[in-house]
Formats: structure tokens, C-alpha cells, sequence
């Protein structure tokens, strides 16, 4: 046995009392009839009243018919619960002494002593707790810069609008058009108060019928409409491209202009005409949104069955061209450059064609596109330059020295494996790197200037020929010819249309050769159709063309033929 000995009941209860005193939670007792006994210190402190004051009065202080019908029902929920089970809790928002609004827990227990009845309640004030609680929640609701609902709540609100609606529902889904070009321009302060502007103007303009404006992040938002007809939605939406039209002041050093132009492309579907649930009325938007930005954006589109079909259409060509990539179903055909004074093959140009299994042979107009947004140029041109390489290997082994051009876009020239492919190439059939020529658009070098650069820097510097395409239809051609290292220019064929007549396109073609001339470039001429356009080119001076007056692409079996018969007659 232990001889430590028990505390004895008076310093016990001392202990007991002085804990209730001191302690942080609000305690107080009351008597049978639920009327103040004592509090201690911390309830005096929360509420605001003394204990002076509180004795004898009842819980809710003051006389029942005082109360509001609110209070009134607590203090009954209160009273039957501890008559039934002797214990009570709640979470309930009292103002205390001073106005101030708290959030409370409150326990109440029901205590007997020698018979008599007696409640001891204990609260304790969550207002913290419940203020972190809804900053969390306004966290996971809404958008930090905006202040909008974001994606969750406006699809709650969409669902139970649908669950209660007699009326229509419009989805809209909205995206600012060259959002990434615009977050480049302005720097992260400066797209932040673009959007904070774009928003407020939204909201200045009152839209009729509009039960939410939401915020999905970035440049994506969502409107939902709730109206007798949702047609009535369309004018809406026209004031808000309207407003679009009028400039956003920016205050950035960094920027040229001091005003942005805020462009939107938006994709709308409605209830219940488009479907009857949240998540298909919102994926039909989308859809419609998608199909705008496919187009050039700054627009609005309702959705309907023909996005569905061009949208699986397109889906079908994704599926066949990664196949085409893999199978080899992709071919070159071969377009001959002639000598126009000798009329002799000079080089030919390779022309991607398609030998589609069930449609036959494709040119370029029939998928050119997909191949660029679906990003498969790379891959494409690697089966091209794999399939231009073993020609070149071919015609060598037959004692035909010729070089072949291959089209290369920036995509192409920004993958990473690009010139490590090209080398290769060369190395595994053995060719000069002077037989392969690349032709690069100016367009190329307009969309990605300075990843272009060191690309053709790195082919010159192997040897491989390189050859500005289409020159004089874009705007700074003349700057490229100072800036990149190339061989040949070639002379788009709109110069060369009426050139026999037309003294621009004369005038235009002239200048060219001259250039080339000065800094040692070679010229060939393209879309040569007639021999009236071939001798008007050669008095002035051009060596080099091509054209349907010469020759179509071909395929590389006609394209042997052709160097057999010229090697034979020479």
C-alpha cells in the first residue's frame, strides 16, 4: 500500500474554484429555474456584463417576452433537452454587452447536490476557428484575384438552378483571345490588372438575366443565365463584345502602346434545347469555344450538331495522320528546277503527298492544317528527309549528281533532335550535304525569329544548301537576307502571274535578281506556267525555274526516267 495521502476536500474544492476562475473557457452555473447562480472571470470578460448583475437574472438575461422568437427557441430546445437527458450542446452567434457578433460552443450539464438541482454551462468562443473556417472556404470557392466563384460554385449554382427552373439556362464560356502573348507583353502586375479591369467591366455593364459570373482562372471565365427565352441572351453578349472594342489603359513602361485591346472568343450552349445536365451543357460550351478559337477567335458560337461532327471529324483525322506518320503512307513528289536558258534539271523540289488507304492521294491543302495543330510536323518531315535521303543515295549509285529541296517550317527547326536527324541522314546514305537543300518560309522566321537562327547557322556550317521560299510576300524579307545564311531565293510565283505584262511584278522581279546579284545568291523563279514567262524571265537575267510549263510534281520513278533520258542525251 501506498502511503501517499488524498488531498484533503476543502483545498480540493479551493483548487476546483480557483481553476474555474482562472481558466479561458466562460463557465457559469444556474439554478433549476435556469437562472444566473455565478460566472466566472472569462464570462464576465466574453459577454460583457458583470456577475453583479447576471445573479438572478434568467439565461437570456433578460424576461422572455423580450427575446426574439429565435432566441425564445433556444432557450425551449435548451430546457427540454436538459429535463430529458441532463446535457444539451450548440453552436449558436450571440452579440454580447458591446454589439460585437460571437461565435459560441456551449455545453450545459445538470448537476444534483444534496438533492438540489443545479446547470453548469460551459462556452467557449470559436470566433477565430469560424473565421479561419471561412476564409478557407472562400479560398476553395473563389478566385483570389477576382473575387469571382470559380469552376465549383458556378457549377452549383448551375445545378440547382436546373433542379428548380421553368425557364431556360444559358452556358457561357468565355476566353480573352492571345491571352499568353498578352501575359508576355504585360508582365504578371500587368495581366493581373487586365483581368481586375476586364471583370469590373463586365460588371459595370449589369447584364440582364445573369445569375453568375465566374472566374475558372487565367483568361477563363463562365457566365449563366437564367431567362424566358434564351435567345434574349444574344444581345447580352453583343454589348459585351462591344465593349471589348474600347481600349483597357495600361500604366506599363514596359509596354509601346499605352492602351490594350481586349479581344473575347466565347462558346454558348442552353437548356434545355442542348442538353437537360450541368456537365453536358458545359462540355457543349466548351466545344463551341474551342471551335471559335479554331477560327481565328473574337467571336461568339452557339453550339449545335455540326461543332459535334466537325469536332469528331477532326478527331478521325488525328487517328489517321499518326498513323500516316507511322506506316510511311506519307510520299514525296518530285517538282523539277530547270536551266531556262538549256532547259536542263537543274534540282527538283520534294512536295509531301498522302497515299491515304481508302482516299487515294492527298496533297498538302487536304491536311497541312492537322499536321501543324496536331504537331506532327516533325515527324512528317523526318519521313520526308529519310525518304529524300535514300533518292539522292539512289540517283548517286546511278551517276545522276542532283539535289533535292525539302520544306521545313519552325516547328520542324525547334525540335530538338532536328539537326542531329539531318547530319544523320547524310552520314547513313552517304551523300553530300550539298545535295540537300532546305527551303524555309518567311513565315518561319516571323513566328519563331530567334530559335530559326541558330538552326540554319548550324546546317550552313555542315554544308547543307539553304533557300528563303515565297520571298517578297512577307514584310521584312529584306532584313532576313542580312541576318540568315542563305543560298537561294526563290521568287514567289504571285510576281511571276503576269510579269509579261504587269510593269510592278517586272519592276518587283528585277529588283530581286539584282539583289541576288550583289550578295551572291542564286534566284529561282516559281510558278512558271507559260514560255512567254519563261523568255521575259531570262532576258532579265534568271537562271533558274520551275513550273507546270516544265513540269508537275512526280513521282520518283517519272523523276528517274526524266534524268535517264537528259544524261542519255548529253
Amino acid at each position: 500500500m501506498s502511503n501517499f495521502d488524498p488531498i484533503p476536500v476543502s483545498i480540493k474544492q479551493q483548487l476546483m474554484t480557483e481553476l474555474c476562475e482562472q481558466i479561458d473557457d466562460a463557465i457559469f452555473i444556474l439554478d433549476g429555474n435556469l437562472r444566473y447562480l455565478t460566472v466566472n472571470a472569462s464570462y464576465e470578460l466574453l459577454i460583457g456584463y458583470k456577475e453583479s448583475f447576471l445573479v438572478g437574472r434568467p439565461l437570456g438575461i433578460y424576461a422572455a417576452e423580450f427575446l426574439s422568437e429565435e432566441e425564445q427557441l433556444i432557450l425551449k430546445d435548451i430546457k427540454n433537452n436538459l429535463s430529458e437527458k441532463g446535457f444539451h450542446e450548440l453552436d449558436f452567434s450571440m452579440a454580447n454587452r458591446y454589439g460585437q457578433m460571437i461565435e459560441c460552443h456551449v455545453t450545459y450539464r445538470k448537476i444534483s447536490v444534496e438533492g438540489v438541482v443545479y446547470h453548469v454551462g460551459m462556452l467557449r468562443d470559436m470566433s477565430s476557428v469560424v473565421k479561419d473556417q471561412k476564409q478557407v472556404a472562400h479560398l476553395l470557392n473563389y478566385d483570389q484575384l477576382t473575387g469571382l466563384p470559380n469552376r465549383k460554385v458556378f457549377l452549383s449554382q448551375t445545378s440547382d438552378i436546373l433542379l428548380d427552373t421553368y425557364q431556360e439556362v444559358v452556358i457561357v464560356r468565355l476566353n480573352i483571345d492571345r491571352y499568353r502573348n498578352l501575359a508576355n507583353l504585360l508582365g504578371p502586375d500587368g495581366i493581373n490588372s487586365l483581368i481586375t479591369s476586364f471583370v469590373e467591366r463586365i460588371k459595370q455593364l449589369e447584364l440582364a438575366h445573369l445569375r453568375c459570373l465566374s472566374h475558372f482562372g487565367g483568361d477563363d471565365f463562365a457566365l449563366l443565365f437564367e431567362c424566358k427565352d434564351g435567345n434574349m441572351v444574344r444581345h447580352q453578349l453583343d454589348t459585351l463584345m462591344q465593349m471589348c472594342e474600347l481600349p483597357f489603359p495600361m500604366n506599363d513602361s514596359a509596354t509601346t502602346d499605352a492602351n490594350i485591346y481586349c479581344h473575347v472568343s466565347a462558346g454558348v450552349s442552353y437548356f434545355p434545347k442542348n442538353d437537360g445536365q450541368v456537365t453536358g451543357l458545359l462540355t457543349k460550351a466548351e466545344k463551341a469555344l474551342q471551335y471559335v478559337k479554331q477560327h481565328g477567335g473574337d467571336d461568339i458560337r452557339w453550339y449545335d450538331k455540326t461543332i459535334e461532327e466537325a469536332t469528331a471529324g477532326s478527331l478521325q483525322l488525328e487517328a489517321e495522320l499518326r498513323v500516316a506518320t507511322t506506316d510511311g503512307q506519307f510520299v514525296p513528289y518530285y517538282q523539277p528546277k530547270f536551266s531556262l536558258d538549256t532547259g536542263a534539271i537543274t534540282g527538283f523540289e520534294a512536295l509531301v503527298r498522302w497515299q491515304h488507304p481508302t482516299r487515294g492521294l492527298l496533297k498538302p491543302i487536304h491536311f497541312i492544317d492537322a499536321i501543324l495543330t496536331h504537331k506532327l510536323s516533325f515527324e512528317l518531315f523526318s519521313q520526308m528527309a529519310n525518304q529524300i535521303a535514300k533518292q539522292l543515295s539512289e540517283w548517286q549509285q546511278q551517276g545522276f549528281c542532283q539535289h533535292i529541296c525539302i520544306n521545313a517550317d519552325a516547328a520542324e527547326f525547334s525540335h530538338p533532335d532536328f539537326f542531329d536527324m539531318v547530319s544523320g541522314l547524310l552520314v547513313q546514305h552517304n551523300i553530300a550535304a550539298c545535295q540537300l537543300h532546305i527551303e524555309v518560309t518567311e513565315s518561319s522566321l516571323i513566328q519563331r525569329h530567334d530559335n530559326v537562327r541558330q538552326q540554319l547557322n548550324s546546317l550552313k556550317e555542315l554544308g547543307v544548301c539553304l533557300a528563303l521560299d515565297d520571298f517578297g510576300t512577307g514584310y521584312a524579307s529584306l532584313s532576313y537576307l542580312q541576318e540568315y545564311p542563305f543560298d537561294f531565293i526563290k521568287v514567289d510565283k504571285s510576281f511571276i502571274s503576269n510579269i509579261e505584262t504587269d510593269r510592278t511584278q517586272h519592276a518587283i522581279v528585277k529588283a530581286i535578281l539584282d539583289l541576288a546579284v550583289a550578295l551572291d545568291m542564286q534566284v529561282v523563279a516559281e510558278g512558271i506556267e507559260t514560255e512567254q514567262q519563261r523568255d521575259v524571265l531570262l532576258d532579265m537575267g534568271c537562271k533558274q525555274g520551275q513550273g507546270y510549263w516544265f513540269s508537275k510534281p512526280i513521282p520518283a520513278d517519272v523523276a528517274t526516267e526524266m534524268l535517264l533520258k537528259q544524261y542519255t542525251t548529253e
